[in-house]
């Protein structure tokens, strides 16, 4: 049963109703759900469905692509010799069928193009000089793969002979805490909602590791079964993510494990500096295709429009990773469970707890009565001078109505109380942000926590509230 993503089903959908042949490319990481979307959306009915096979030659590939023309109804074809005379075959295929809208959906596409095979240009010709060509207009062509890298630079960005060709293009994001919510119900879970962002902040919102919780578990047992036992079904998962993405992954990895380190992320000359990485063409592309996979997010440091660059890491799934996965190397099959009160705990909830607030900004403007405004969010450092303390802000939300919301994002079991001490250093940060950046807006303190803040004669001195509740409102 296909829950949520109402918004991508009515796009595909919408495809049918074209007067035009439509070319769709639909995109996300591993494990986020495209192949079942597009599979329940069409509810199979295909005209032509094929996947693409890992790790194999040009020769493997064109030889299963003749299997899937005999299971839509080709017979009597002399196996082709190239990808040019493949799609001919598809061509002939599609041309006797009767059905109106002729729905053809290459798989794992990124697989299939193999080195020297010819592949895409191929491809290219097929949707040129034929799909586009018929008087019909009735294809619709949807290709899809978890090598985003590959589907944006080979499809999207294409220069040559798909430059501009494409109709459609659907980046499927992971869940956020309301669908994930709506997939526990559904799953039997019986989740709390503290349980479902335990959960988010480590498995982030992959509905494919959401479908491995056993609802007779605990969440800290199920976690531990996922990652730490002796049969963990996500033992390997980190490894083979990065695989499927990216030929060669080493930059990547070396990159996330850079920014893994500070939160507020880095500059690019940090990152050098920390990963001893050439400041190359191939560091640059590392980090533009993390970031098109949404495992970074790059923004410009507050008041620095064309300089200043920072990335952060923002992926739950990678800092879980690093911070507990990695750090298990005495195999213990309960670590996590076992570290409910450990330093390395409470610094990963933080960590973990601010990335799932930088992934429903949507939820957090709503609650704030600035959905409709412009807005641009960022975290922000100062080290200090003889005029001000240094001073970090989680989450700095800076809007087109001459209003600056500083957010502090606090994650704790219960009402979090301010004190008089954190109250005084609530007031020094908000010092030195109004003296180092010289800013004229307005400066308005948002406080961010799981159950609300507790009324004490400290908490009136807070603008506005969010809690877990408001990010788990439907985006």
């Amino acid at each position: 049963m296909l829950l949520g993503r109402e918004y991508e089903k009515e796009l595909l959908l919408d495809l049918l109703d074209k007067d035009e042949s439509q070319f769709c490319a639909v995109y996300g990481r591993r494990r986020v759900g495209k192949t079942f979307l597009i599979r329940e959306t069409f509810n199979q009915e295909f005209s032509f469905q094929h996947v693409g096979l890992a790790n194999t030659a040009a020769e493997g590939q064109l030889d299963e692509f003749c299997e899937s023309l005999k299971k839509y109804g080709l017979r009597k074809f002399k196996p082709p010799k190239n990808w040019r005379e493949a799609f001919r075959l598809l061509a002939e295929l599609l041309a006797q069928s009767d059905k109106k809208k002729k729905v053809v959906f290459i798989d794992e596409i990124s697989w299939i193009d193999t080195p020297k095979s010819g592949f895409i240009s191929a491809l290219e010709h097929f949707w040129n000089a034929w799909a586009t060509a018929r008087t019909e207009k009735d294809i619709v062509l949807i290709v899809c793969g978890s090598a985003t890298s590959w589907i944006i630079n080979k499809i999207i960005k294409n220069h040559g002979g798909l430059h501009n060709r494409l109709t459609r293009q659907i980046y499927l994001q992971p869940f956020d805490l309301h669908e994930c919510e709506k997939l526990s119900a559904a799953s039997g879970l019986d989740f709390t909602r503290e349980d479902i962002l335990e959960t988010y902040m480590a498995l982030g919102g992959i509905p494919y590791y959401w479908n491995f919780l056993d609802r007779q578990l605990s969440v800290s047992q199920n976690i531990d079964k996922l990652f730490f036992s002796e049969s963990a079904y996500l033992k390997n998962e980190f490894d083979n993510l990065y695989a499927s993405l990216y030929k060669n992954p080493e930059p990547h990895l070396a990159i996330i494990k850079a920014l893994g380190i500070k939160k507020a992320g880095m500059t690019r000359n940090e990152i050098l500096d920390e990963t001893k990485l050439s400041d190359n063409s191939v560091f640059a592309k590392a980090l533009e295709e993390l970031e098109q996979c949404s495992f970074i997010r790059r923004y410009y440091a507050f008041q620095k429009k064309t300089k200043g660059i920072v990335y952060q890491l923002i992926d739950n799934f990678t800092l879980f990773y690093f911070k507990f996965v990695q750090q298990n190397t005495q195999r213990s099959e309960n670590f996590y469970s076992s570290s409910v009160d450990s330093p390395t705990r409470k610094v990963w909830s933080g960590l973990a707890f601010e990335r799932v607030c930088f992934r429903h900004i949507g939820q957090i403007k709503r609650k704030l009565g600035i959905s409709g405004v412009t807005t641009s969010e960022k975290s922000w450092f100062t080290k200090g001078c003889d005029l001000y303390d240094g001073a970090q802000v989680d989450l700095l939300i800076d809007r087109n109505d001459n209003v600056i919301n500083l957010c502090e994002i606090k994650y704790y079991n219960g009402e979090f109380a301010i004190d008089k001490s954190y109250s005084e250093a609530l007031r020094q940060k908000i010092t030195s942000f109004k003296m180092a950046t010289k800013t004229k807006k307005s400066v308005r303190l948002t406080m961010i926590t799981a159950h609300g803040l507790r009324k004490n004669k400290y908490s009136g001195e807070v603008n506005s509230e969010i809690t877990m509740d408001d990010l788990f409102e439907k985006a």
